[in-house]
């Protein structure tokens, strides 16, 4: 493993891109359509109307309310 390795939530990104089709920054678009919502409420939106996994669901909605000061 190199010193530059990906960690925490974005290390997801290449397998969601990869299994769902489209780029992460859709998915964070659909997240910050949905505000204001919990972080769970967010992770069962993308589970429910979009059939993505529970970890990769979680890791976008994460990453996303840091990215935006939320969390």
């Amino acid at each position: 493993m190199t010193e530059n390795a990906v960690k925490g939530p974005a290390s997801y990104f290449p397998s969601i891109e990869k299994k769902y089709g489209r780029p992460i920054s859709e998915w964070q678009q659909l997240v910050r359509d949905s505000y204001p919502a919990k972080h769970m409420q967010l992770v069962t939106m993308l589970k429910d109307q979009h059939g993505m996994g529970h970890g990769h669901a979680n890791a976008v909605v994460a990453y996303t309310l840091f990215e935006d000061g939320l969390k």
